[in-house]
């Protein structure tokens, strides 16, 4: 099996949109989609932890949700208004969304079908547990495994988000690269939680690149109306069949551990995985943890269904 193939990025039609992806591994191998997060690039799957992920016998696709890097940009929405979250929390009316996470899952396996997937293990973190989490619901035979990163139900009488994270979400974007750049850092610092050099050595390249591809932050906040126009999944996460498996970290300050606890409690049979320290990131530290899990949890299913 030639572990280290790694296909370049490629453009496919689906789902009326265009969708960019990239994929490691033998075309023989299990398939595993990785589904990145809020405002976040296919490449925030560093090429490392995709190339590990690959040497344990997957044949690992990223790519870009629709309105990020360079996948289709749309149109509509704007800025969440205080007076939107004001609605939605009180009286529980959903804000508007040109789109929702419905339409992202059908995205997902529209890709599938571009690329003659049947089924997949799934892999999602944060926004992209949710999406992961909804094709789980609504198309279950697409799904051979689904692990659940750092996300959540959609429950609203979970805790929210730090003031600090929150502020992550809701400040002015900037205006040029190093701007950016020092935003990404500054960003990061507050998600992982602490400090961690390997990534904060690796973060200036990384923004560099995200820059790179293609910033749309317009399409972010569709993104995150998409998510909160959505609501709750909890009672319909009860239909879930598929082997699940759900890793949170402990001091997450944006996607709270309830966030976790409450996803892992709601799927029949789901196993929970709290890492200590772990934030609302994956830094290299808890890569071999996280890895291991997902191979053993989604190599585990294979044996099962055999």
């Amino acid at each position: 099996m030639n572990t280290t193939a790694h296909e370049p990025a490629r453009t496919v039609r689906a789902n009326g949109i265009d969708i960019c992806y990239e994929i490691f591994g033998d075309v023989g191998a299990e398939p595993l989609l990785l589904i990145m997060g809020l405002g976040a690039q296919m490449v925030l799957w560093d090429d490392a932890f995709c190339e590990r992920l690959a040497a344990r016998g997957f044949r690992v696709i990223r790519f870009d949700n629709r309105d990020i890097g360079q996948s289709s940009k749309l149109s509509g929405g704007g800025p969440i208004t205080a007076f939107e979250v004001f609605k939605l929390r009180l009286f529980r009316i959903p804000v508007a969304a040109p789109y929702r996470l419905r339409d992202m899952a059908e995205d997902t396996t529209a890709l599938m079908d571009a690329l003659g997937i049947a089924s997949a293990h799934l892999v999602g973190a944060s926004m992209g547990g949710m999406i992961a989490q909804e094709i789980a619901i609504s198309f279950p035979e697409r799904v051979r495994s689904l692990t659940s990163i750092m996300s959540t139900t959609g429950n609203p009488r979970l805790r929210p988000p730090s003031r600090e994270a929150m502020a992550v979400l809701t400040a002015p974007r900037p205006s040029n690269k190093e701007e950016y750049i020092t935003r990404f850092e500054q960003v990061w610092k507050i998600l992982r939680v602490g400090s961690f050099p390997q990534d904060e050595a690796l973060d200036r390249s990384r923004a560099e690149r995200i820059f790179s591809r293609g910033l749309n932050p317009a399409g972010v906040m569709r993104q995150l109306r998409a998510i909160l126009a959505s609501g709750s999944r909890k009672a319909r996460l009860r239909q879930v069949k598929a082997p699940t498996l759900v890793i949170h970290g402990t001091v997450d300050p944006l996607v709270r551990p309830e966030g976790g606890r409450d996803t892992a409690a709601s799927i029949p049979g789901a196993r929970l995985m709290m890492i200590e320290g772990m934030g609302h990131a994956l830094p290299i530290p808890v890569w071999p943890e996280v890895i291991d899990a997902i191979d053993r949890h989604a190599h585990g299913a294979v044996a099962e269904a055999a």
